[in-house]
Parts: structure tokens; C-alpha cells; sequence
């Protein structure tokens, strides 16, 4: 599937996608595993924070990009990453595939692209960071079939 840069035009669609993607996460699993009091407190507006932060993805000033997945139906996926030419380092930062093109290796090209943009920009590593839940376990798949290690954290809620 072709892969090309984020031009503005996109931002609308991304946007859009990155809340249907994770809206099933937001509303059905966090929210009802850690009650309205903290969900209130840490993601009431997470739509709201999703529509600042994916403006803010693509910024090469700052050795930040994002790369877009088109199908006939448009925009179907996107990967934002950023560098940290210093220190050799890169991290994806945004990964979402539309619903109809995920289990299909669209995610592994995604990932694959930014991996190699990221080594023509000097990285030697990179991060990419996921939840421990089951929303996240195709995710976790995804990372580990690229041959990423995982490191576990654990953050722990409590309404107080």
C-alpha cells in the first residue's frame, strides 16, 4: 500500500481516525476499569486532547514527522515518529489503521517506514510505547513481531 508524507490537507483525517481508533479504548476499557472520577481527572476531554496533539505531530523543525497509508477509500492508517539526532534515538509516537485494514500487515509497513526513515536521520534504536491491557494486545503483537523488547511498567488508579 503506498506510503507518503503527511501534507496538512490530511490533518482533518487524521484526526478522525486516530479518535475511532481509540475511542473503543477511552470509552469501553479505561474509563469502566478505573470509574468516571479518575477517567474525569486524566482523559474527560481525550478527543479534545487528540485534536491539539495530532496538530502538533508532524513538526520536522523539531525532528518530528508523521507518514500516511492510502488506499482507493483514502487515508486508511498513519505512523508519526520523532528523532533525537543527539542521542541516535527514535520513537514512534501515534500508530492507528483504520478497522477495515487492520490484521493485514498495514501496521508492520507502517512501522517498517518510520524505521527506516528514522535510521537515514541517524537513529541506532527506537521506542515504541503500548498499554498492558487487552485493547492493546494486537498492538504488543505488532511491536514484538518487529523484533522490539518488551519492558513492562505498571501505573496504578485510585479515585481518592
Amino acid at each position: 500500500m503506498p506510503i507518503r508524507a503527511f501534507v496538512p490537507d490530511d490533518l482533518a483525517t487524521l484526526i478522525g481516525l486516530t479518535i475511532e481508533t481509540f475511542r473503543p479504548f477511552y470509552e469501553d476499557s479505561f474509563r469502566p476499569l478505573v470509574g468516571d472520577v479518575v477517567f474525569t481527572g486524566l482523559h474527560d476531554d481525550w478527543r479534545g486532547d487528540y485534536r491539539k496533539q495530532i496538530t502538533e505531530l508532524h513538526a520536522p523543525e523539531r525532528h518530528a514527522y508523521v507518514a500516511v497509508a492510502e488506499s482507493d477509500e483514502g487515508i486508511v492508517g498513519y505512523v508519526a515518529w520523532s528523532v533525537e539526532p543527539t542521542r541516535g534515538t527514535g520513537s514512534v509516537t501515534h500508530l492507528a489503521v483504520a478497522a477495515g485494514q487492520r490484521q493485514h500487515g498495514l501496521g508492520t509497513e507502517l512501522c517498517e517506514h518510520a524505521f527506516a526513515q528514522m535510521r537515514t536521520l541517524g537513529a541506532r534504536s527506537v521506542e515504541i510505547g503500548t498499554g498492558g491491557d487487552a485493547f492493546h494486545a494486537p498492538a504488543r503483537a505488532l511491536y514484538e513481531s518487529l523484533g522490539c523488547t518488551p519492558f513492562p511498567v505498571t501505573y496504578y488508579y485510585r479515585e481518592l
